[in-house]
Protein backbone atom coordinates (compact mmCIF):
# COMPACT_ATOMS: atom_id res chain seq x y z
CA UNK A 1 0.00 0.00 0.00
CA UNK A 2 1.33 3.43 -0.98
CA UNK A 3 -0.02 6.55 0.76
CA UNK A 4 0.36 10.12 -0.50
CA UNK A 5 -0.78 13.23 1.36
CA UNK A 6 -1.96 15.75 -1.24
CA UNK A 7 -1.61 18.89 0.88
CA UNK A 8 -3.48 21.92 -0.46
CA UNK A 9 -2.13 24.39 2.08
CA UNK A 10 -3.42 26.45 5.00
CA UNK A 11 -6.48 28.70 5.12
CA UNK A 12 -8.38 31.05 7.39
CA UNK A 13 -12.16 30.76 7.60
CA UNK A 14 -14.42 33.43 9.09
CA UNK A 15 -18.18 33.73 9.53
CA UNK A 16 -18.68 33.93 5.75
CA UNK A 17 -17.21 30.40 5.47
CA UNK A 18 -14.83 31.58 2.76
CA UNK A 19 -11.44 29.86 2.66
CA UNK A 20 -8.67 32.44 2.36
CA UNK A 21 -5.09 31.21 1.78
CA UNK A 22 -2.93 31.69 4.86
CA UNK A 23 0.84 31.33 5.08
CA UNK A 24 1.78 30.63 8.72
CA UNK A 25 5.35 31.80 8.03
CA UNK A 26 4.31 35.19 6.65
CA UNK A 27 0.76 36.02 7.74
CA UNK A 28 -0.39 37.10 11.20
CA UNK A 29 -3.45 35.48 12.75
CA UNK A 30 -4.29 38.78 14.46
CA UNK A 31 -4.94 40.33 11.05
CA UNK A 32 -7.87 37.95 10.58
CA UNK A 33 -10.04 38.39 13.68
CA UNK A 34 -12.86 35.91 14.17
CA UNK A 35 -11.24 33.35 11.88
CA UNK A 36 -10.28 29.76 12.46
CA UNK A 37 -7.23 28.36 10.73
CA UNK A 38 -7.20 24.99 9.02
CA UNK A 39 -4.97 22.87 6.83
CA UNK A 40 -6.35 20.79 3.97
CA UNK A 41 -4.95 17.47 2.76
CA UNK A 42 -6.79 14.88 0.67
CA UNK A 43 -5.11 11.48 0.36
CA UNK A 44 -4.19 9.18 -2.49
CA UNK A 45 -3.76 5.50 -1.65
CA UNK A 46 -2.52 2.87 -4.11
CA UNK A 47 -3.53 -0.71 -3.39
CA UNK A 48 -3.03 -3.84 -5.46
CA UNK A 49 -6.41 -3.27 -7.13
CA UNK A 50 -7.29 0.42 -6.91
CA UNK A 51 -6.06 3.99 -6.86
CA UNK A 52 -8.17 5.57 -4.12
CA UNK A 53 -8.78 9.22 -3.33
CA UNK A 54 -10.05 10.11 0.15
CA UNK A 55 -11.96 13.42 -0.13
CA UNK A 56 -11.03 16.01 -2.76
CA UNK A 57 -9.99 19.28 -1.14
CA UNK A 58 -11.15 22.76 -2.08
CA UNK A 59 -10.78 22.46 -5.83
CA UNK A 60 -8.41 25.43 -6.05
CA UNK A 61 -6.18 25.87 -9.09
CA UNK A 62 -2.46 26.47 -9.43
CA UNK A 63 -1.00 29.36 -11.42
CA UNK A 64 -1.33 27.32 -14.62
CA UNK A 65 -5.07 26.84 -14.15
CA UNK A 66 -4.74 23.17 -13.22
CA UNK A 67 -6.48 21.77 -10.15
CA UNK A 68 -3.95 21.57 -7.32
CA UNK A 69 -5.17 18.07 -6.52
CA UNK A 70 -4.54 17.00 -10.14
CA UNK A 71 -1.04 18.49 -9.94
CA UNK A 72 -0.27 16.55 -6.78
CA UNK A 73 -1.60 13.29 -8.19
CA UNK A 74 0.75 13.71 -11.15
CA UNK A 75 3.63 14.50 -8.79
CA UNK A 76 2.89 11.17 -7.07
CA UNK A 77 3.40 9.43 -10.42
CA UNK A 78 -0.21 8.94 -11.54
CA UNK A 79 -2.79 10.65 -13.74
CA UNK A 80 -6.18 11.88 -12.47
CA UNK A 81 -7.78 9.41 -14.88
CA UNK A 82 -6.07 6.58 -13.00
CA UNK A 83 -8.22 7.16 -9.89
CA UNK A 84 -10.71 4.30 -9.57
CA UNK A 85 -12.44 5.21 -6.28
CA UNK A 86 -13.29 8.55 -4.69
CA UNK A 87 -14.35 7.86 -1.10
CA UNK A 88 -16.11 10.85 0.48
CA UNK A 89 -16.37 11.22 4.25
CA UNK A 90 -18.93 14.04 3.78
CA UNK A 91 -19.65 16.86 1.36
CA UNK A 92 -18.72 20.10 3.13
CA UNK A 93 -17.00 22.42 0.68
CA UNK A 94 -13.45 21.98 2.00
CA UNK A 95 -13.78 18.25 1.30
CA UNK A 96 -15.82 18.32 -1.92
CA UNK A 97 -14.62 21.33 -3.93
CA UNK A 98 -12.23 19.17 -5.97
CA UNK A 99 -15.00 16.81 -7.09
CA UNK A 100 -15.52 19.00 -10.17
CA UNK A 101 -13.51 21.26 -12.43
CA UNK A 102 -14.36 23.79 -15.09
CA UNK A 103 -14.04 22.62 -18.69
CA UNK A 104 -15.17 24.71 -21.66
CA UNK A 105 -17.13 26.97 -19.37
CA UNK A 106 -18.97 24.16 -17.59
CA UNK A 107 -18.39 22.13 -14.45
CA UNK A 108 -17.70 18.44 -14.89
CA UNK A 109 -16.37 15.60 -12.76
CA UNK A 110 -12.66 15.88 -11.95
CA UNK A 111 -12.25 12.08 -11.83
CA UNK A 112 -14.26 10.86 -14.77
CA UNK A 113 -13.40 7.15 -14.51
CA UNK A 114 -13.83 6.82 -10.76
CA UNK A 115 -16.67 5.43 -8.71
CA UNK A 116 -17.71 8.09 -6.18
CA UNK A 117 -18.87 6.63 -2.85
CA UNK A 118 -21.14 8.92 -0.81
CA UNK A 119 -23.66 8.34 1.96
CA UNK A 120 -27.14 8.64 0.38
CA UNK A 121 -28.59 10.94 3.05
CA UNK A 122 -25.48 13.16 3.01
CA UNK A 123 -25.99 13.52 -0.75
CA UNK A 124 -29.66 14.37 -0.30
CA UNK A 125 -28.78 17.12 2.18
CA UNK A 126 -26.00 18.47 -0.02
CA UNK A 127 -28.01 18.73 -3.24
CA UNK A 128 -30.60 20.88 -1.48
CA UNK A 129 -27.91 23.51 -0.91
CA UNK A 130 -29.68 24.98 2.10
CA UNK A 131 -26.45 25.33 4.10
CA UNK A 132 -23.47 27.44 2.99
CA UNK A 133 -21.29 24.45 3.92
CA UNK A 134 -22.57 22.74 0.77
CA UNK A 135 -22.14 24.18 -2.73
CA UNK A 136 -25.13 22.89 -4.70
CA UNK A 137 -23.59 23.53 -8.12
CA UNK A 138 -20.86 20.97 -7.40
CA UNK A 139 -23.34 18.16 -6.86
CA UNK A 140 -25.58 19.13 -9.78
CA UNK A 141 -22.55 18.89 -12.09
CA UNK A 142 -21.30 15.69 -10.47
CA UNK A 143 -24.71 14.08 -10.85
CA UNK A 144 -24.56 14.64 -14.62
CA UNK A 145 -20.95 13.64 -15.26
CA UNK A 146 -19.81 11.07 -12.68
CA UNK A 147 -20.40 7.50 -11.57
CA UNK A 148 -21.97 7.92 -8.11
CA UNK A 149 -22.58 5.08 -5.68
CA UNK A 150 -24.93 6.18 -2.90
CA UNK A 151 -24.44 3.85 0.05
CA UNK A 152 -26.43 3.65 3.26
CA UNK A 153 -25.34 2.91 6.82
CA UNK A 154 -22.44 0.51 7.31
CA UNK A 155 -21.19 -1.92 4.74
CA UNK A 156 -18.47 -3.49 2.64
CA UNK A 157 -17.76 -1.69 -0.61
CA UNK A 158 -15.51 -4.46 -1.90
CA UNK A 159 -12.90 -6.83 -0.54
CA UNK A 160 -10.71 -4.88 1.88
CA UNK A 161 -12.78 -1.67 1.92
CA UNK A 162 -15.60 -0.98 4.34
CA UNK A 163 -17.52 2.14 5.30
CA UNK A 164 -19.25 3.11 8.52
CA UNK A 165 -21.92 5.75 9.09
CA UNK A 166 -20.59 7.75 12.05
CA UNK A 167 -22.67 10.95 12.22
CA UNK A 168 -20.53 13.01 14.58
CA UNK A 169 -19.23 15.89 12.46
CA UNK A 170 -22.25 16.01 10.15
CA UNK A 171 -25.43 13.91 10.52
CA UNK A 172 -24.42 11.51 7.73
CA UNK A 173 -20.64 11.61 7.97
CA UNK A 174 -18.88 8.31 7.23
CA UNK A 175 -15.43 6.84 7.86
CA UNK A 176 -13.46 4.24 5.91
CA UNK A 177 -11.37 1.19 6.80
CA UNK A 178 -8.92 -0.11 4.21
CA UNK A 179 -6.93 -3.36 4.32
CA UNK A 180 -4.62 -4.57 1.58
CA UNK A 181 -1.81 -7.12 1.55
CA UNK A 182 -1.20 -6.92 5.28
CA UNK A 183 -1.41 -3.13 5.53
CA UNK A 184 -4.27 -1.16 7.08
CA UNK A 185 -5.32 2.48 6.98
CA UNK A 186 -8.18 4.43 8.49
CA UNK A 187 -9.72 7.64 7.20
CA UNK A 188 -11.82 9.43 9.79
CA UNK A 189 -12.57 12.58 7.80
CA UNK A 190 -13.53 15.39 10.17
CA UNK A 191 -14.07 13.09 13.13
CA UNK A 192 -10.35 12.37 13.35
CA UNK A 193 -8.99 15.40 11.49
CA UNK A 194 -5.65 15.91 13.25
CA UNK A 195 -3.41 14.10 15.75
CA UNK A 196 -3.83 16.83 18.37
CA UNK A 197 -7.50 15.95 18.77
CA UNK A 198 -6.50 12.52 20.03
CA UNK A 199 -4.17 13.99 22.62
CA UNK A 200 -6.59 16.49 24.15
CA UNK A 201 -10.30 15.92 24.70
CA UNK A 202 -12.74 18.68 23.83
CA UNK A 203 -16.18 19.29 22.36
CA UNK A 204 -15.82 21.13 19.04
CA UNK A 205 -18.43 23.74 18.18
CA UNK A 206 -18.13 22.97 14.48
CA UNK A 207 -19.33 19.37 14.93
CA UNK A 208 -22.99 18.44 14.49
CA UNK A 209 -22.81 16.36 17.66
CA UNK A 210 -19.71 17.51 19.52
CA UNK A 211 -19.90 14.99 22.34
CA UNK A 212 -20.40 12.10 19.97
CA UNK A 213 -17.51 13.25 17.79
CA UNK A 214 -15.27 13.52 20.87
CA UNK A 215 -16.20 9.97 21.91
CA UNK A 216 -15.63 8.69 18.39
CA UNK A 217 -12.14 10.16 18.31
CA UNK A 218 -11.31 8.19 21.45
CA UNK A 219 -12.75 5.00 19.94
CA UNK A 220 -10.90 5.48 16.66
CA UNK A 221 -7.62 6.13 18.42
CA UNK A 222 -7.87 2.99 20.55
CA UNK A 223 -8.91 0.94 17.51
CA UNK A 224 -6.00 2.24 15.46
CA UNK A 225 -3.54 1.47 18.25
CA UNK A 226 -4.88 -2.01 18.97
CA UNK A 227 -5.40 -3.10 15.37
CA UNK A 228 -2.42 -1.24 13.89
CA UNK A 229 -4.23 1.00 11.47
CA UNK A 230 -2.31 3.86 9.90
CA UNK A 231 -4.40 7.03 10.27
CA UNK A 232 -4.90 9.71 7.63
CA UNK A 233 -5.41 13.17 9.19
CA UNK A 234 -7.17 15.48 6.72
CA UNK A 235 -6.66 18.75 8.65
CA UNK A 236 -3.25 18.06 10.19
CA UNK A 237 -0.80 20.95 10.37
CA UNK A 238 2.32 18.80 10.12
CA UNK A 239 1.74 15.08 10.70
CA UNK A 240 -0.78 13.99 8.06
CA UNK A 241 -0.06 10.25 8.15
CA UNK A 242 0.81 8.39 11.33
CA UNK A 243 0.49 5.37 13.56
CA UNK A 244 -1.23 5.63 16.95
CA UNK A 245 0.17 4.36 20.24
CA UNK A 246 -1.99 4.21 23.40
CA UNK A 247 -0.03 3.88 26.62
CA UNK A 248 -1.12 4.68 30.19
CA UNK A 249 -4.40 6.22 29.03
CA UNK A 250 -2.63 8.62 26.68
CA UNK A 251 -2.32 8.76 22.88
CA UNK A 252 0.80 9.40 20.87
CA UNK A 253 1.01 9.59 17.07
CA UNK A 254 4.18 8.43 15.37
CA UNK A 255 5.01 9.48 11.79
CA UNK A 256 4.77 6.71 9.22
CA UNK A 257 8.25 5.60 8.16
Amino acid sequence: MEIYALGEGSYSVDGTKKFIPFNPALDNTKDRPGSIFIHVSPFLVKTSNDLILFDTGLGYQNTSGELIIHQHIREAGYEPEDVTLVLMSHLHYDHSGGLVREHNGKLQASFIRAEHVIQKQEWEVAVQGKSSSYHKEIFEALDKTANINLVQGNGVLKDGIRFELSGGHSPYHQVFYLENEGSKCFFGGDELPEPEQLIRKFVAKYDFDGRKAMALREDYGKMAAEERYTCLFYHAKNLSVGNVVYIENAFKVIPLN
